[in-house]
């Protein structure tokens, strides 16, 4: 069914077009995430390969991070300043409440101190990570002298770096196909893939004993069918709605008196799992600064455990971060009272509720429950290889094989949809135009 939808989007030149956009910005990403930061010695971080605070960050750059390129940090930062500005929204800074009442207007405002806010993160985690790795990698980050002004620059560049992946981002959103972030994110877990199959290949069959080689056969066709049957459950999952039963009271003529409000049963999708590693990963780098540079202080390092995957505390954390964006992001994405404005205004209403205050609490009600139900999937989602990793001694980069099954999925549902709907809304036009 992909390829064939793929193949009449191909057909149509402003889909291909937007096909081919979003190919050569994914293009460009990658190119600049093999461009090592001069006076770094990226092979350093090898190893650090089993720092859950790389990993994360790994993850979120689109794997540009174990390379120490110049998108190191990819999305990250912007993807802090924007929780941080959502948050300031909520009646805690009156200007931005004022903003995100003011339409296209108000969100050009947002959006440049969005920026702002990420150039000043962006900046701050570049030296944390600097001069964490440096401390921590046997053969030391870097192979220039230790001084502020090496820092500076190589703060400058990563900030360079994140403006522009985020610029990236933004072109493909306004230009190509899906989320720019999620598809930067995307396209760096795709590309990872081969090395995590390669590597895995390594484990279980090159090095290993051969009277040892069925057992691992086994375990490893286990694990493709545990695989196999999270994709499938995961993308039943992100599909399934809960149609919510309206009725009209005003309809044009030939109208139906009845219809549905679709809403996911994951209404937040998969940006919550971003959101948590994004959160994780910048405090994790000031931290890891303030330990590398002599302040190896108790609270310090109580707060490195409670951000590391790989204690239980880490993962708890992990999954609370998880659990509070995903009912955070749910109702960022739908505002009960906008909802319940948005049906009387339209002449509907939900059958058995009342309009108005009612039709606000029922679905201030209804979002709570599939909030639980959408934080728990993704918890138990992200955490699942987690642990079987540390049950199983898997390699580790099956950790967050959980949360990068999770974007792809998402990632893909999300451009599929948006090329049907383009196909479905290019059908519908040239049947106007032929009636006409």
């Amino acid at each position: 069914m992909f390829f064939k939808l793929l193949k009449e989007a191909l057909k149509v030149k402003k889909v291909r077009s937007k096909i081919l956009f979003t190919i050569f910005i994914i293009l460009v990403f990658r190119i600049g995430t093999s461009i090592t930061v001069p006076g770094v010695n990226a092979k350093s971080l090898e190893a650090l390969s089993g720092l859950s605070f790389l990993n994360m960050l790994s993850l979120v750059s689109g794997n540009a991070m174990k390379n120490f390129s110049v998108f190191a940090l990819g999305v990250s930062p912007y993807i802090t300043a924007s929780i941080v500005v959502q948050l300031l929204q909520m009646d805690i800074v009156p200007k931005f409440v004022e903003w995100g009442k003011q339409g296209e207007v108000g969100r050009r405002k947002i959006n440049q101190a969005t920026r702002y806010i990420a150039l000043v993160l962006a900046f701050v985690q570049s030296i944390g990570i600097t001069a964490g790795f440096n401390t921590l990698s046997g053969a030391k980050l870097l192979t220039t002298d230790l001084t502020p002004q090496v820092f500076v620059t190589i703060g400058i560049i990563l900030t360079a770096g994140t403006m522009i992946v985020t610029w990236l981002g933004e072109q493909i959103t306004d230009k190509g196909y899906g989320n720019g972030v999620s598809m930067i994110i995307f396209a760096g877990i795709v590309a990872s893939i081969p090395e995590m199959i390669h590597g895995i290949y390594e484990d279980y069959f090159v090095n290993i004993p051969s009277d040892r080689l069925t057992s691992s056969i086994i375990f490893v066709v286990i694990l493709i069918i545990a695989v196999l049957l999270i994709v499938y459950f995961t993308t039943y999952v992100q599909q399934a709605e809960y149609k919510i039963p309206i009725q009209y009271t005003k309809v044009a003529q030939g109208a139906p008196s009845s219809s549905y409000l679709p809403l996911k049963v994951n209404p937040a999708g998969v940006i919550p799992v971003i959101f948590a590693s994004s959160i994780t990963a910048a405090p994790a780098a000031i931290l890891q600064f303030v330990s590398a540079t002599g302040h190896d202080w108790a609270w310090v390092r109580t707060a490195q455990e409670m951000l590391s995957t790989t204690s239980p505390t880490g993962v708890a954390m992990y999954a609370l971060l998880i659990i509070l964006f995903t009912f955070f992001y749910t109702f960022v994405q739908i505002n009960p009272e906008k909802a319940a404005e948005n049906l009387q205004k339209s002449g509907a209403y939900i059958h058995g509720v009342r309009p108005g205050k009612g039709t606000e609490e029922f679905m201030s009600k209804l979002l709570r429950r599939l909030a639980t139900v959408g934080s728990l999937f993704l918890g138990v989602i992200s955490i699942l290889p987690i642990v079987a990793k540390d049950v199983f001694g898997l390699s580790e980069a099956v950790a967050f094989g959980g949360t990068s099954l999770l974007i792809i999925i998402s990632t893909g549902i999300e451009g599929i949809k948006q090329l049907e709907g383009y196909l479905l809304k290019r059908k519908y036009v040239g049947f106007m135009d032929k009636t006409e």
